[in-house]
């Protein structure tokens, strides 16, 4: 009984981890498509010399 509740706890940590890293690379694609936005939308403004981020 032990080893079938050990096969199922590691299934369920690989499939929630697995779920994790989906959703985690789902929002860095994000992020990545608004900065490089950032970057077209600024270099269209030729006037300011201003940054559109802080850092």
């Amino acid at each position: 009984m032990v080893p079938l509740l050990l096969v199922l706890l590691l299934a369920l940590l690989l499939f929630g981890l697995g779920f994790a890293v989906k959703v985690l690379w789902w929002i860095a694609v994000v992020v990545a498509v608004v900065w490089l936005l950032g970057f077209v939308f600024r270099a269209a403004d030729t006037g300011s010399r201003r940054r559109w981020y802080r850092w």
